[in-house]
């Protein structure tokens, strides 16, 4: 039996205060209460939200185990308020048959941090002609629902159409990395633009994306089924997607806290800290994502945790690998840009990092109700608290971090799985 836990005070989901008692992996009492507990938490002037759920995170391992394992990117996601986190299959060997997707769920139970939930590729090797094992997947102890050759695009509009009909059967989702090859290649590095012809780098055009977003959500209505936008960067994706939603489509998008936050201008230096796919984009764009977020129309805040060694990284900019830290930095970021502008509230906050990831993931023990009965998988936040992000106090083994020395409002204070406390007091238990 697990021990039991009273949180005092708390601001649930940043509205009425109440102690939440929690035992045996579940809130078992919600109000003003004098019961005693194992272990009691002091949470005035905190807020408790239901455990964040991340829809986009690379663990590394197999493969790359310099980089990130699924212990440490576990515990990474833990510090940032993580309870559920979904591992993309651009490993080595890729998650592409049933006995991959099922040894990523075990390193994640090895871990025993946060539910580690596997992300199945959609073509085998991600070559993008022949499905992978999608229904073996499905099927398996892993029970993958969300699958993705992110990393690449599923370019054939024929692939992509297979992969619909055939995860329709089960519920699944094609997460879409929306990036035409044709129109931005693999060298694109750099928002097209004035920029990126003054620093001489290869341009990626906005309308790359925009064009496999309008594709894919014509091939959602066509087959049925439920397609979903990974890291949406630009405002013309968040065009057709207001107008695919209307429709009445099954489409869901999520946007990144990079691309809420940091704009193209940060390449003038050649950093390639800020060496992401797809690029940092105009101010422009990240004011239409903000809207969008606030507004629904995206769905999700996903991180694209993209931990990289060292040796990957410092390159020439053309050179170095995409891709930068999020996990452990996310929800300061969206108390930043979201919550202290008025944005998002802290129940939005919960929607757009817990509720509704889980939903899209079908994650049913996350992203619940606080209420009496319902898993115990919680976030304390303390949204007054500053921080000053140290790329050196991180617990990725990865240093690619591109908030290093920002201040940034809002930390976490305490994670909980299923009642079990994975940090304390922003520590690592």
């Amino acid at each position: 039996m697990s021990e039991s836990v009273l949180i005092r005070g708390a601001s649930l989901l940043g509205a009425e205060r109440a102690d939440v008692y929690v035992a045996d992996g579940a809130i078992r009492e919600i109000g003003s209460l004098s019961r005693s507990a194992d272990r009691t938490l002091d949470a005035d002037g905190l807020v408790l939200l239901p455990g964040l759920v991340d829809l986009h995170t690379h663990l590394r391992e197999p493969g790359r185990e310099d980089a990130e394992t699924v212990l440490t990117g576990s515990r990474a996601a833990a510090a940032g308020g993580f309870t559920a986190v979904l591992a993309m299959a651009n490993t080595n060997p890729v998650t592409d048959t049933a006995e991959a997707a099922e040894r990523i769920l075990d390193l994640g139970r090895d871990a025993g941090l946060v539910d580690v939930q596997p992300v199945g590729a959609v073509t085998k090797g991600l070559a993008g002609e022949e499905l992978a094992e999608l229904g073996l997947m499905a099927r398996s102890r892993a029970r993958v629902r969300v699958f993705s050759d992110d990393g690449k695009c599923v370019h054939d509009p024929r692939v992509m159409r297979r992969a619909l009909e055939y995860i329709r059967a089960f519920g699944g989702v094609i997460s879409q990395h929306s990036q035409d090859p044709d129109l931005a290649g693999p060298s694109a590095c750099c928002h097209e633009g004035e920029l990126s012809g003054r620093l001489g780098l290869p341009g990626w055009p906005g309308i790359a994306e925009e064009v496999i977003v309008a594709r894919d959500v014509m091939l959602a209505r066509h087959t049925g089924s439920r397609v979903h936008v990974a890291h949406v960067s630009t405002a013309g994706s968040v065009e057709v997607l207001r107008w695919a939603k209307a429709q009445g489509i099954a489409v869901t998008a999520e946007v990144t806290p990079h691309h809420l936050l940091l704009p193209t201008d940060l390449l003038a230096g050649y950093d390639p800290t800020y060496k992401v796919n797809p690029p940092l984009r105009p101010v422009e764009d990240i004011e239409a994502l903000r809207d969008a977020l606030a507004d629904g129309t995206i769905d999700a805040v996903a991180t694209d945790h993209a931990p990289h060694a060292r040796q990957d990284k410092e390159h020439a900019f053309v050179d170095a690998a995409f891709g930068m830290l999020g996990l452990e930095t996310a929800l300061s970021v969206i108390s930043t840009v979201m919550v202290d502008s008025g944005r998002l509230d802290w129940a939005g906050v919960a929607r757009v990092m817990s509720q509704t990831p889980a939903r899209i993931a079908g994650l049913e023990g996350h992203g619940r109700p606080l209420e009496v009965g319902e898993p115990a998988n919680l976030t304390l936040v303390d949204p007054s608290a500053e921080v000053v992000v140290d790329r050196d106090a991180s617990v990725s083994l990865s240093r690619n971090n591109p908030w290093h020395g920002r201040s940034l409002l809002g930390t976490v204070h305490a994670t909980l799985l299923r009642g079990v406390p994975t940090v304390l007091g922003a520590a690592l238990v």
